[in-house]
């Protein structure tokens, strides 16, 4: 499964897949393949991404187009 807002606050905030990928501490194949829905995302990489990025996680698995995070 393909995580279009997942690509897209990286493409909207400049930020190249290679850079996720170091902040993760995977490679760059591997992030883009979690994009891409090759490789499925685990709870920790997705607590990774929705700190890296200030979103909840309903936002990245696209479940919701609100990004900001519940309290």
């Amino acid at each position: 499964m393909q995580f279009k807002n997942l690509r897209a606050i990286r493409e909207d905030r400049d930020i190249k897949q290679k850079d996720v990928a170091k902040y993760l501490n995977v490679s760059p194949n591997t992030y883009s393949q979690y994009e891409t829905g090759v490789i499925s995302l685990t709870a920790e990489i997705l607590i990774k991404l929705s700190n890296y990025y200030n979103v909840s996680i309903d936002y990245l698995l696209d479940q919701t187009n609100n990004p900001e995070k519940q309290k």
